[in-house]
């Protein structure tokens, strides 16, 4: 998990605050799903 933080601090000088603050909830959220991650699953999401 942190090897992916870690790539997106390279996006940070090329995107705004809320970009990457979204980013970073939807890596977390995809790192913390149980079972089978698949498209499918993630387009369930709503806001």
């Amino acid at each position: 998990m942190i090897e992916i933080i870690a790539l997106f601090h390279i996006f940070i000088p090329h995107l705004s605050a809320t970009t990457i603050r979204q980013l970073y909830r939807v890596v977390f959220a995809l790192l913390a799903m149980s079972g089978r991650v698949t498209m499918l699953n993630i387009s369930r999401w709503t806001l």
